[in-house]
């Protein structure tokens, strides 16, 4: 074990600061009226999503993560999307799914960074038998199209694995500003290469009660695939909600392809009511994968590289909870994770806190 110097009680406040940050960041980036927006069709939303394993009392495996999103308001075309160029246009029209009638369309762009590190980060000898040290710096582009219950989205997700992705930067940043011990195996990370990963999910909403507001109910399920050389994988799942004046979206968000639910999907969802606009609500989910290939254990696409032998069966269990207030949804989730590589010594858990505005 590696004798790290992390705090035993960093996540409260760790929480406080990020929820604060980003209270503020929306608050001066969207000083809109009082008035909540009218319609999906009249309303953006925009997100920002943070991981961290301190959530769950360690420094290792995934341990971090950052994404910002924006959802577009609701289209008819996708050529109403005046920020997608016009050549990937009939690319986009060429896809199944997305492009059926009778259905709403949005345009999703992302940006984020992962940060994954073996379990003993104070060696600056190769962890031969952990994960390698790796970095993602990627960008999104999604394309949904969806009705009250059912939702498909096509995403495709573009950057870079290795020291261009600046995860050695941005750790040992934020252990600096903590005092914690700096990182010190950056120098086997995996080398510099180009990650492509086009995603497609399914979700339905084959359960929910009847009433729009006050006490309520869902049942989200979801499916879908990734290919490409960073991910390559079949998952599927489902998530279960309860509470008070449930947001009529599709589920809760944490930092996954595919996953940027947070937008409204109706104009009775809280965020665009101008009565009763709060709502409180928990949640469980389960998600599992089929993995063909994960980069960050399989080791680089092109060259040998550090690398581990990866399990085919992955699954996450996610316990949570959401608060709605006006045009704000504030969500904690506590991801649970099985082993992901063979001679993983513990299973891995972290904690993600999202915020979506609609404006």
């Amino acid at each position: 074990m590696t004798d790290k110097l992390v705090p035993k009680h960093p996540t409260a406040l760790h929480c406080r600061l990020i929820v604060a940050l980003a209270l503020a960041v929306g608050g001066a980036a969207f000083d809109v009226s009082a008035d909540s927006p009218k319609s999906p069709a009249e309303s953006s939303t925009f997100s920002i999503l943070f991981e961290n394993d301190l959530f769950g009392d360690t420094d290792q495996q995934y341990t971090n993560g950052v994404q910002i999103g924006w959802m577009s308001p609701d289209l008819t075309r996708y050529a109403e999307a005046d920020r997608v160029p016009d050549w990937l246009l009939p690319l986009v029209a060429k896809l199944p799914w997305i492009n059926e009638p009778d259905t709403q369309r949005n345009v999703g762009f992302s940006l984020g960074q992962k940060i994954f590190t073996p379990e003993n980060t104070q060696s600056s000898n190769l962890v031969a038998d952990d994960r390698p040290y790796a970095g993602w710096l990627y960008g999104g582009l999604g394309f949904i199209s969806k009705t009250a219950n059912r939702m498909d989205m096509f995403e495709l997700q573009f950057g870079v694995i290795g020291p261009l992705a600046q995860a050695e930067e941005a750790q040992n940043f934020i252990h600096d500003l903590r005092d914690l011990a700096k990182t010190r195996g950056w120098s086997h990370q995996l080398d510099n290469e180009p990650g492509l990963v086009l995603i497609y999910e399914r979700k339905w909403r084959p359960v929910k009660s009847d009433n729009p507001t006050g006490f309520g109910y869902d049942l989200i399920t979801h499916a879908g695939a990734a290919l490409g050389n960073v991910y390559t994988y079949a998952n599927a799942g489902l998530e279960a909600r309860v509470g008070w004046n449930l947001p009529g979206d599709f589920g809760t968000s944490y930092i996954r392809p595919g996953g940027n639910t947070n937008a409204p999907t109706t104009v009775g969802d809280p965020r665009l009511r101008s009565q009763q606009a709060y709502g409180a609500y928990i949640f469980t989910a389960f998600t599992g994968r089929v993995v063909g290939r994960d980069i960050f254990l399989d080791g680089n696409s092109f060259r040998d590289s550090h690398s581990v032998d990866k399990e085919t069966l992955v699954g996450d269990l996610i316990i949570g909870g959401s608060l709605v207030f006006h045009r704000y949804k504030l969500s904690y989730a506590q991801v649970f994770r099985t082993r992901e590589f063979e001679g993983q010594g513990v299973k891995h858990n972290f904690g993600s806190v999202s915020l979506s505005i609609t404006f």
